[in-house]
């Protein structure tokens, strides 16, 4: 009776981890979103270095916000940028629209997206600022959503969960997946669990006065994970954040190689592994595939291995098509859940591999990862 009984033990961090996901999914999206009639003036910061999968889409979304008064400044760091020409392209098509273009190469630190947000936000005019990486969409509410918390004084920053809802292949399923089963399952279980006390980078919204108590974008220059570190330092230094319910949308680029993406998921797995490192060993436990695979292990691939693994991915494919169609609606499921045991497979080969190196690939550049999530520069 134990041996039947051991597979079904090996699935039940993961089982438990899948259920308690849900729970705090389902409480966080069923809580009224803060009502949108708070709007100040807003000066939106987008580092930009090169040109991705729709780019000037992506920037115009920006340009048709419903919102009263706020202004784009692109910070770039060469004249010679691809993506220069679509900016200024911009500029001509959306005159009405208050678009700042800051060209300037100088270094501060390793983190070179910081360096363009330091220049950026030398023209901000506004006291409150947002950052949006260069490959986010955004509907006409976005402002209104993310700016509405600010009306209580206590709130430093407003970060929003990101998904994809247009995946152009295997390989962006493969990735899109991540957010609907991965990501943002675990920021809801820790939102629940611990409370926020982290930003994510595709959206963030800070008060510009906790922004300079904390040294202003200066104190992020040579981290990796600049989004955590500056949410993680507003929220040391007394400030509220808060998770917007609203989504905005990393769209994908549809031809990119199976190598860029395990690099970025490896880099994403190793920031994640300094910045909170007792967390990131601990996930281990609660990963699904792991779990299923020892259950095969343990009972020498007998019916009773078989049947706790297929337990385990039969509700796991019901949370995660219930976070696909009713909590964040990217439609990605039940289309590509017979990818779901690849995903795992893959979460479980970054998770394991970002605990034994040092080194990250970005951008082209390759850097030194150290202890507390500082980079060096090691060259291309």
């Amino acid at each position: 009776m134990l041996r039947e009984a051991l597979p079904f033990l090996a699935v039940t961090p993961a089982l438990a981890y899948a259920a308690i996901t849900l729970y705090c999914g389902r409480s966080f999206f069923a809580a009224p979103a803060p009502l949108a009639d708070h709007a100040p003036p807003v000066s939106i910061l987008k580092p930009v270095r090169g040109v991705d999968g729709d780019s000037f889409e992506n920037f115009a979304s920006f340009c048709r916000q419903d919102y009263p008064c706020y202004q784009i400044v692109f910070a770039v760091a060469s004249h010679e940028d691809p993506v220069l020409p679509i900016i200024r392209e911009l500029m001509r098509r959306y005159p009405e629209t208050d678009i700042e273009l800051v060209v300037d190469p100088a270094i501060h630190g390793a983190n070179y997206k910081v360096c363009n947000l330091m220049h950026a936000y030398a023209r901000a005019k506004h006291p409150l600022l947002v950052v949006c990486d260069s490959d986010i969409r955004v509907g006409e509410q976005y402002l209104r959503q993310v700016c509405a918390p600010f009306a209580d004084p206590e709130v430093g920053l407003v970060t929003s969960l990101y998904r994809s809802s247009e995946v152009r292949g295997t390989g962006c399923a493969v990735e899109a997946l991540g957010f609907c089963c991965e990501m943002i399952p675990n920021v809801m279980a820790a939102l629940k669990l611990e409370g926020l006390s982290f930003a994510l980078g595709a959206s963030m919204a800070v008060r510009r006065e906790a922004l300079e108590g904390i040294g202003g974008f200066e104190a992020l220059v040579d981290y990796l994970a600049d989004d955590y570190q500056l949410g993680n330092m507003i929220h040391r230094a007394g400030y509220r954040l808060e998770l917007s319910p609203y989504f905005v949308e990393s769209m994908m680029r549809g031809d990119e190689k199976l190598s860029e993406l395990l690099s970025r998921q490896l880099r994403w797995g190793r920031t994640m592994r300094v910045s909170r490192p007792g967390g990131y060993l601990a996930s281990g436990i609660t990963l699904p595939f792991p779990g299923a695979l020892l259950a095969l292990l343990i009972s020498g691939f007998s019916a009773a291995g078989w049947g706790a693994a297929a337990l385990l991915y039969l509700v796991r494919s019901a949370v995660c098509t219930t976070y696909s169609q009713l909590l964040v609606k990217d439609r990605l499921l039940p289309r590509w859940l017979w990818l779901l045991p690849l995903r795992d497979a893959l979460s479980f080969g970054v998770w394991g591999l970002s605990l034994i190196g040092n080194r990250v690939r970005w951008r082209g550049d390759l850097f030194l990862l150290e202890k507390g999530g500082k980079i060096v520069e090691m060259g291309r």
